[in-house]
């Protein structure tokens, strides 16, 4: 299925040298943990996620001060759009547009009356700094926590659409939206109903999903129900880890959808059974290993790696590349073309070998 047929429309906004909705690729972001006003420490992450395939880097700006680190990252070279992640005091938000940020993230229910929120819009307007609207199960205000009784799907959007009307009202629409939760149920629900109401590009993600694997599995269901039904213009895949970890984790994401344009390689292995002559168990390890030292995980090519000669001919025919196990030897395989026979100790090597061939051609 092409994802451009199913991908539900949104405008654009252009985040720096990015676009986020319309018909750009879906934007991978991630978010720095080190001090900000540690200029060195950030700037070494911000590179880090840039060389990851990070497409957006988010960094807190708690005060004045982390406000210069932007100017700092923006004259030591830094081209990667940057977003400043403000809270209760808009004059930061103010400062860090004057000092050259790419967006503002901002819950405008947290920095002061509708002047303040004016005053920010006013100052992005001129400098045509997109602002995204954070909401999240957490920071609800009182009059919707009231009327819903708990952080709904149905209130999250509630108070999205509040913010995002008060935005409109002092004529601001390089809006980004965000609704996220920690249930992923609520968070799929929320974004499936914000889609229906508003034209807007949305950010997606499960907000503290938790350590790698745990968070790994919970955004892959939450993210990734919403891309299938065509829902979603950026992500943070949330990961109590190294960020740039998280950058691979969406890459993942996406490659398990095959979204055009953005999968990488598709990794295709059975779970073995008794019919399995050869360690594909170990063999799968050792070749993703292999592939990601290699730096060939980015290529959009399907590579399957099978047990044994009931599914491994079907799926190996249909694979750019793979193998067929047998006892002790393996197929090799590229587009239904048996290449000939290989020993087991030679499979990791000989699919590195003719993948990397193929890299050239891509």
């Amino acid at each position: 299925m092409n994802y451009g047929e199913i991908r539900r429309a949104a405008k654009a906004v252009a985040v720096g040298s990015k676009k986020i909705g319309g018909s750009a690729p879906i934007a991978i972001q991630s978010m720095t943990n080190t001090d900000t006003h540690d200029v060195a420490a950030t700037l070494a992450q911000i590179r880090a996620l840039e060389s990851a395939g990070c497409d957006i880097v988010r960094l807190t700006v708690p005060d004045m001060a982390a406000a210069d680190t932007i100017f700092a990252l923006k004259e030591a070279g830094v081209s990667i759009p940057l977003v400043a992640d403000i809270h209760f005091d808009y004059r930061i938000a103010i400062a860090c547009a004057e000092r050259g940020v790419d967006k503002i993230r901002i819950n405008p229910g947290n920095i002061g009356g509708e002047d303040r929120v004016k005053a920010v819009v006013d100052a992005c307007r001129v400098r045509r700094v997109p602002i995204r609207i954070g909401v999240n199960g957490g920071s609800l205000e009182k009059h919707i926590l009231e009327k819903f009784g708990s952080p709904t799907a149905e209130a999250l959007v509630e108070s999205a659409l509040y913010h995002l009307r008060l935005l409109e009202k002092f004529d601001f629409y390089d809006t980004v939206i965000s609704i996220k939760a920690s249930e992923v149920m609520t968070m799929i629900a929320a974004n499936r109903l914000l889609a229906e109401r508003c034209e807007y590009p949305l950010h997606l993600g499960v907000t503290e999903a938790g350590a790698r694997e745990t968070g790994l599995v919970k955004s892959a269901i939450g993210i990734g129900a919403l891309l299938a039904d065509g829902i979603g213009d950026t992500l943070r895949v949330s990961l109590t880890a190294d960020p740039v970890e998280e950058i691979g984790a969406a890459k993942r994401i996406l490659s398990a959808l095959a979204i055009k344009g953005q999968s990488g390689m598709n990794i295709v292995s059975c779970p073995t059974c008794g019919r399995t002559r050869i360690d594909l168990i170990a063999l799968s390890a050792q070749f993703e290993e292999a592939a990601a030292r290699e730096g060939l995980l980015e290529l959009p090519l399907r590579v399957a790696l099978m047990g044994c000669v009931v599914n491994g001919p079907g799926e190996a025919r249909e694979a750019d590349i793979g193998i067929c196990g047998g006892d002790g030897e393996a197929l090799l395989i590229a587009k239904g073309e048996i290449l000939r026979k290989i020993p087991e100790d030679e499979v990791i090597p000989a699919l590195i070998a003719e993948i990397k061939k193929r890299k050239e051609t891509i």
